[in-house]
C-alpha cells in the first residue's frame, strides 16, 4: 500500500500538478526532496520521475512476490520425530522429551516443565536437531516436558486463562507426582506470563522459575504496538462473537509490529543458496511462523483488553481463580531472561519481573544481545542463552527440591 500510493501522493504534494492540494502540505522531509525532484525533472524531461517512480515499486512488488514465491515451492519441511506423550488433557499434551535420551533418563535427572505461547506453536523451541532447545536440555542431563498446547476443541474455545492455569497445575502435580519432587518450570513468551501464575498458586509444586521474554508490564513501552492497542476492544468483540481469535487476525498483529519485515526477509531469502543451510532454516522457521493456532475467545478478550489494554499484570490486578497474582509474593527461585531486541515483548515489559520491588523476590536477571524469536534459534542462542539456562536449571538450590 505504501509503494502503490507513492505515485497519488507525489501529484497531491507537487505544486502545479493538476491533483495537488494546498490543504494537505506535504510532510517536511517530502517537502525537502520536491525542489530536487523538479531540478531532476526539469533536466530529464516532464513525467519522467513519474515513469522511474513506477518502474521501481514494480521492481520492488516484483522482488517481493518473488521471494514469497521462491518460500511457497521450497521443498524443506521439519521431519523431526515427536517424542511420546506422558500425559494429555482434552487437546493439551506433555511430550516427553527425556524418553529417549539416555542423559535424561539417569536417576534423579531433574523434570522440567517447559510452557510455550497459546498462540505460536512450540516447534520453534524444536526446529531441527541442531537447533533445539529441548533436545540441548535432555543431552545436558534434564529431563523437559513441552506443554503442546495443541488446537482448542469446542470445550477449550471457552477457556480463559484461569483454564489455562488450572491445567498447567494438573500438570505440574503429574510430573511431581512421576519425578518425586517438584519440576523446574520454563515458560517463553505467552508461556512464561502463565507460569508466573502457575508459581504463585503452586510454589511448593515448583523447583525453580526460568522465564525467556515473558511480558508482564503491557504498559511499559507501547512503542510499535500503536495498532494492537487501538484494535484490541473491536478484536476481542470478534472473539466474542466467532468463539476464537482468529490465526489470520493474530498474524496481522504480528506484521503490525514491523510492517517492512517481510520486504526485508524475503527479499533476503531470494539472495540466499536455495539449497543451503540459511534457506533450510529460513523456510522451517517461517513455517513455524504462519503455523499458530487460534485464541479462545475469552482468552483472547482478557489479553487485548485486560493484558493490552487495562494492564492487569503489570498493575497487580490480574486475578486467576480468584486470586490476585503480584510476583513480589513468589519466593521461587527465578530466572529472568531478557532479549534486548525483542520487538514481540518489548525488554522494559519482560524486566518488570526482575523489578527489585515489584517483580519477582528471588531472581537473577540475564540481558541477552538477541531477539524474541533470536534467543532460541539463531547461531548465537547456544552460547548466550541456553548454556546459562541449562547451568541455572541444573543448580537450583537443594533445598527447593522436595
Amino acid at each position: 500500500m505504501t509503494w502503490a500510493s507513492s505515485e497519488s501522493a507525489l501529484r497531491l504534494w507537487k505544486s502545479g500538478s493538476l491533483s495537488s492540494n494546498p490543504a494537505s502540505p506535504a510532510p517536511e522531509a517530502i517537502a525537502a526532496l520536491l525542489p530536487e525532484i523538479a531540478a531532476l525533472e526539469a533536466r530529464a524531461g516532464a513525467g519522467k520521475f513519474e515513469e522511474a517512480l513506477r518502474r521501481e515499486v514494480g521492481r520492488r512488488m516484483e522482488r517481493l512476490a518473488d521471494g514469497v514465491l521462491a518460500y511457497r515451492r521450497h521443498h524443506v519441511h521439519r521431519t523431526l520425530e515427536n517424542p511420546p506423550a506422558a500425559w494429555s488433557e482434552g487437546n493439551t499434551r506433555l511430550l516427553d522429551y527425556g524418553a529417549t535420551h539416555r542423559a535424561a533418563r539417569v536417576r534423579g535427572a531433574r523434570a522440567v516443565l517447559v510452557v510455550p505461547s497459546l498462540i505460536n506453536r512450540w516447534e520453534v523451541l524444536d526446529l531441527t536437531a541442531e537447533k533445539s532447545l529441548l533436545r540441548a536440555m535432555a543431552a545436558h542431563g534434564l529431563r523437559p516436558y513441552l506443554v503442546d498446547w495443541g488446537t482448542p476443541n469446542a470445550e477449550e474455545r471457552r477457556f480463559d486463562t484461569t483454564a489455562y492455569v488450572a491445567r498447567l497445575e494438573r500438570a505440574v502435580a503429574f510430573l511431581a507426582k512421576r519425578a518425586r519432587r517438584a519440576p523446574a518450570v520454563m515458560g517463553y513468551c505467552m508461556g512464561g506470563t502463565l507460569t508466573v501464575a502457575l508459581a504463585a498458586r503452586q510454589p511448593r509444586r515448583v523447583a525453580g522459575l526460568a522465564l525467556l521474554a515473558a511480558p508482564w508490564d503491557f504498559h511499559a513501552d507501547r512503542t510499535g504496538q500503536a495498532f494492537l492497542v487501538a484494535s484490541g476492544p473491536l478484536l476481542a468483540q470478534v472473539a466474542d462473537k466467532v468463539g476464537e481469535l482468529p490465526v489470520d487476525i493474530l498474524q496481522t498483529l504480528f506484521w503490525s509490529l514491523d510492517p517492512w519485515l517481510a520486504v526485508k526477509k524475503f527479499g533476503r531469502f531470494l539472495g540466499m543458496d536455495q539449497q543451503g543451510d540459511s534457506a533450510r532454516e529460513f523456510v522451517l522457521l517461517e513455517d513455524w511462523l504462519n503455523d499458530g493456532a487460534p485464541l479462545a475467545g475469552p482468552t483472547a478478550r482478557e489479553c487485548l483488553v485486560g493484558w493490552y489494554g487495562e494492564n492487569t499484570p503489570g498493575a497487580g490486578k490480574w486475578v486467576v481463580n480468584g486470586r490476585r497474582i503480584v510476583p513480589s509474593k513468589i519466593n521461587v527461585p527465578s530466572l529472568v531472561m531478557i532479549p534486548s531486541g525483542d520487538r514481540i515483548v518489548p525488554p522494559l515489559s519482560a524486566a518488570a519481573l526482575a523489578d527489585p520491588v515489584k517483580g519477582l523476590r528471588n531472581t537473577t536477571r540475564i540481558d541477552l544481545p538477541l531477539g524474541h524469536i533470536g534467543m532460541v534459534v539463531s547461531s548465537r542462542a547456544r552460547d548466550l542463552c541456553w548454556t546459562p539456562l541449562l547451568e541455572w536449571l541444573s543448580n537450583i538450590p537443594a533445598k527447593q527440591r522436595r
